[in-house]
């Protein structure tokens, strides 16, 4: 584990968002990393699809809203 540094509006941002979304500003900036590698290794990938596969891989049971 290391220290990363920010430009301090990032961090505001990371702070609001991690507020939204019941997540530490930490887990928000890393969360926001992980998606950002993943979007630059699969550019074909929306944020949509990248999440979709990040629950499926970690098994998460979705909800099937189309039958609704």
């Amino acid at each position: 584990m290391g220290i990363v540094k920010i430009d301090d509006d990032l961090h505001e941002e990371a702070r609001r968002a991690s507020t939204v979304m019941c997540r530490s500003i930490n887990a928000q900036a890393e969360f926001w990393m992980k998606v950002g590698m993943l979007a630059e290794s699969n550019p074909t990938l929306s944020f949509n699809d990248i999440v979709k596969a990040q629950l499926a891989s970690a098994q998460v049971r979705l909800a099937d809203f189309a039958d609704a």
